[in-house]
């Protein structure tokens, strides 16, 4: 089981001011989790296991997205995963599933985190 954790960024340039940087770097950077599941693909409880981990994780760092890697093989894993996603408790936890058009063996799950914006 393989967790990556990538940061994408979103800006082309930076100010020249280093502390004025650091400051935009981590406003403009998105968090993505990478969870592989190459690994543990006959492993049921740890397949569970790894995606209640990813889950909760996204959730605790408000990552706005989770690429979930089950591998194109017969599509069992994958519809494992689907059917996890599906369970009424985790699917109160994210927004949407994107099932990637150019890759059968990749999902993305797409989170909204209600983050107060300013004044109502």
């Amino acid at each position: 089981m393989k967790i990556m954790l990538t940061r994408r960024s979103k800006a082309f340039g930076y100010p020249k001011d280093p502390d004025q940087q650091r400051s935009q770097q981590v406003r403009s950077e998105a968090m993505k989790l990478v969870l592989d599941l190459h690994d543990i693909f006959n492993k049921g409880r740890d397949i569970e296991r790894a995606l209640n981990d990813i889950m909760a994780e996204a959730i605790a760092k408000k990552a706005p997205m989770i690429e979930i890697i089950p591998g194109k093989g017969s599509g069992a894993l994958k519809k494992t995963v689907l059917r996890f996603l599906e369970q009424k408790e985790v699917k109160a936890l994210y927004h949407r599933v994107e099932k990637d058009s150019k890759n059968f063996g990749r999902l993305f799950v797409h989170f909204k985190h209600n983050t107060p914006r300013g004044r109502r």
